[in-house]
């Protein structure tokens, strides 16, 4: 198994996206990247702590590949936009691969390099691409929080077109 640690805006949207895939096994909310230990959920969406909203994903490199989870990842934000996704502003909402091997920094820069190459998005990818050092586990209560709350109108109006994107996109992705 592996790890991949994202952040790509609000963690409830990140999550949803990534535990609907073949061969990831777990997708834990968290926080990552700051400088302040073990810190709440207050405070980091309070832009306090340095902390990025982020996802720990343990996968089967076997089933699917860190490339192809990179695929996903600015397939479902705006990898352009500096300290922001959609209403939510702040560094907590930054979009960051932090990357657990050397391996992984590669490949998510040549990504990021054919990306640009391509010129798939019109403003300059703004992703950060640095070394994982620790995950905070956020607070239980945001655990499964989409699949949890579909009838909030955060989930409906945010969480669920991103979902709707990779189901109809990346059908041969999905658990069945």
């Amino acid at each position: 198994m592996e790890l991949a640690i994202l952040a790509n805006g609000c963690f409830w949207c990140t999550e949803a996206v990534f535990q609907r895939l073949e061969g990831v096994l777990e997708v834990k909310s968290g926080y990552t990247g700051g400088f302040v230990k073990n810190p709440p959920y207050r405070e980091v969406c309070q832009g306090r702590t340095g902390h990025a909203e982020a996802v720990k994903i343990t996968f089967d490199p076997h089933l699917i590949s860190f490339k192809k989870l990179l695929e996903l990842f600015f397939a479902t934000h705006d990898p352009t936009t500096l300290n922001r996704q959609g209403h939510d502003l702040g560094s907590q909402y930054r979009s960051g691969i932090f990357y657990t091997s050397e391996a992984q920094k590669t490949i998510a820069e040549d990504h990021i390099t054919a990306l640009t190459t391509r010129m798939v998005f019109q403003q300059p990818i703004v992703t950060e691409v640095t070394p994982f050092d620790v995950f905070y586990e956020a607070e239980t209560e945001h655990d499964n929080y989409y699949n949890d709350h579909r009838d909030q109108m955060y989930c409906q109006l945010v969480i669920q077109p991103k979902v709707e994107k990779i189901e109809s996109i990346y059908q041969d992705l999905l658990k069945s």
